[in-house]
Parts: C-alpha cells; structure tokens; sequence
C-alpha cells in the first residue's frame, strides 16, 4: 500500500501550483467538499503524486458525503471548519484507510456521482421542455 503523502493550507486567490492538488471548501453548509476548482473560502492539497492526489480527493469527498467533517463544523452566522481539524479529519481517514476497500468505495462513488450528473442534465432537459411548450 501507497502512503498518502499531503499538505494542507489556506488557498490565497491568484496562486497556482507546481504540484498535484485539488481543494477543500471551509466555509458554507458544505465545508469538507473536495473541489477541482478554487473557491475563495478554500484550503488546498498539495500531494507529491498524481495518484495520491485522486485517493486524497475521493477519500475527502466520501468523508464529506459521511458527513464526518459535519461534526467540526463550527459558526452560528457563517459556519466554517478549521485548517487543523479538516488536517484531523483527514489523519484519523488515513490511519483507517485500506487500499482495497477505498478502491471499491471509489469506483462505487464514482459510478453514483456519474449517475447523479446525468439525472441533473435530465432535470434540466425537461425544464427546458416545459419552458418550450409554455412559450408555444
């Protein structure tokens, strides 16, 4: 088994990165969601390869799917989750992690979040269509 290999920072606007990376959002409802594009509430995830780098991102999305990042979640106004306790997070995931099981959970993931996007595109098809048959 690979050791999954990270750092985790504030993102600042602007910056780019030589290294593998995706990003995290800490600020919202959804803090904890793994992102492949900035936002500027964000941490980032530099990792040293490519293939770490997919695991961490599908091990944080399922984290945050399991709601586990929910319980850090603090703010009454604005909630939010702290650098050190998604870094916490994350650790304790690491320390559990078994290559075999995440791969499953991974290819099952990715088969539901696939699934999920077509019926969004439908969804929005038919509102289309019912804006076209209202218009007519």
């Amino acid at each position: 088994m690979t050791e999954l290999r990270y750092t985790i920072k504030s993102h600042k606007i602007g910056r780019t990165y030589n290294q593998p990376h995706f990003y995290i959002q800490n600020k919202g409802l959804n803090s904890g969601r793994a992102l492949h594009k900035p936002i500027p509430n964000c941490f980032v995830v530099t990792t040293e390869t490519e293939e770490q780098r997919k695991s961490l991102y599908y091990l944080c999305q399922t984290l945050q799917v399991g709601r586990y990042f929910k319980y850090y979640i603090i703010g009454s106004v604005i909630p939010f989750i702290r650098i050190d306790d998604t870094r916490k997070v994350l650790n304790t995931a690491i320390q559990n992690y078994k290559e075999q099981q995440w791969q499953l959970k991974i290819e099952k993931l990715k088969k539901v979040t696939a699934y999920e996007k077509n019926l969004r595109q439908q969804l929005e098809t038919i509102g289309q269509l019912k804006l076209a048959l209202l218009r007519t």
